[in-house]
């Protein structure tokens, strides 16, 4: 009835030897999956290009290796928005008039104590553009401002009407495919500093914006290059994605609610053009386009509004070397509509596609709290951009005295 020592043993030996195959199989199994999520991202350009990126961003050619324990497009999102730090930048604000009569929040980061272009005429100019419902103080944006103060370069972000606090004296707000308010932004720092080059770099809508304005503005855009980083190319099927019922619970609706909660505060101003009770019972972005968006921009349906926005179709014509980064299993951004073929046909464009990294996350290391590859990237491509223009705009097949 009772065990001998030697049989405890024995059977408690067996257990632990057990649990520890068990063990050793599942880690095991675990890093051999993690293994097939670290790949080298697909980068889709010309050859020259391909040359001049491998060069000077040689994060380009790095196998991509996500959070072990954060994989998905899903979690990646929704962690990077929880955990990601948020630097400390200090802002000095100015607001501008527009042609309408309203106003747009700049928020500056002069750097004046910068080592490599002491000279505030000539420092470069990185022009931050934020996504739907963000703005500078997203911690996207802080840490892309880290990268570019820290190698000499002078910041500002273009905040949309009346998302930085600023009072909407118009009833006139924002939309993927208006680009009046960037040109008046672009004409008013190119008054300011003449000489100094400005790179444009957009996150999400503010990617597509910055898209739309490079292809209308062709070769007189006032950049000398783009960076995007999660654009959706394709406003339907982005629209048809984030209306996918986890989607929708996990992004959609929250994006609702912050374009909703904008234009309560702005009842006053913009009850004089819209319905905003009506606009307030939306319960998803495309809702809130149908019944906001496109009235105020003058489209007939949101159909036309989001064919209008989108900017895939739009990249022949654009005239300066673009940089976009998406993941492939962004719930924001499908695959399926990235523009491969498109890409794949124009001298100064270039696509770098990651297997995972969600929207504006991809996350790295067990703690992604902060640097990571889109900041990474973004910080070599702008280096790149205005250390070695002559190399980029000879790979990109540009004339530089086209481009003003």
């Amino acid at each position: 009835m009772f065990l001998s020592h030697v049989e405890l043993w024995r059977t408690c030996w067996e257990c632990v030897s057990g649990l520890y195959t068990v063990f050793i199989c599942s880690a095991t199994a675990a890093l051999y999956l993690w293994g097939r999520k670290c790949q080298t991202p697909a980068l889709v350009c010309s050859e020259t290009f391909y040359a001049f990126l491998n060069k000077h961003c040689p994060v380009v050619a790095e196998r991509f290796s996500p959070t072990p324990w954060c994989w998905g497009g899903r979690l990646q999102t929704l962690v990077c928005a929880l955990l990601k730090s948020r630097p400390p930048v200090t802002y000095r604000n100015e607001l501008i008039r527009t042609v309408d009569g309203g106003q747009i929040s700049l928020d500056w980061v002069d750097n004046q104590t910068s080592v490599n272009y002491r000279e505030s005429s000539t420092r470069p100019t990185v022009l931050i553009l934020p996504g739907l419902t963000g703005n500078s103080q997203q911690s996207y944006v802080l840490h892309a401002i880290r990268q570019a103060t820290s190698r000499g370069y002078r910041c500002v972000v273009f905040n949309n009407r009346g998302v930085a606090g600023e009072e909407l004296l118009t009833p006139v707000t924002y939309c993927a495919a208006n680009t009046s308010d960037l040109e008046c932004v672009v004409h008013h720092v190119k008054a300011l500093y003449p000489q100094a080059p400005v790179l444009g770099a957009g996150v999400s809508m503010g990617g597509m914006i910055l898209l739309n304005y490079l292809a209308r503005k062709r070769s007189e855009s006032g950049m000398v290059a783009g960076f995007t980083i999660s654009v959706p190319w394709d406003a339907m099927k982005s629209s048809d994605s984030m209306e996918e019922p986890l989607n929708w619970l996990l992004f959609n609706k929250h994006l609702t609610n912050g374009l909703c909660h904008a234009v309560r505060r702005h009842r006053k101003v913009l009850e004089k053009v819209v319905d905003i009770d009506h606009v307030l019972k939306a319960r998803s972005i495309r809702e809130f386009d149908e019944r906001f968006t496109t009235l105020l921009f003058g489209y007939k349906s949101c159909v036309e509004y989001y064919r209008d926005a989108s900017p895939a179709k739009k990249l022949p014509n654009t005239t300066v070397p673009i940089l976009c980064l998406n993941a492939a299993d962004d719930p924001f951004s499908p695959q399926n509509a990235f523009p491969l073929t498109i890409v794949q046909a124009l001298p100064n464009v270039a696509l770098l596609i990651t297997t995972h990294g969600g929207h504006i996350a991809f996350l790295q290391g067990l703690f992604p709290r902060g640097e990571s590859y889109m900041e990474r990237l973004f910080g070599q491509f702008t280096e790149a951009v205005f250390e070695h223009s002559v190399d980029l705009n000879k790979a990109c097949c540009i004339n530089k005295e086209l481009i003003s």
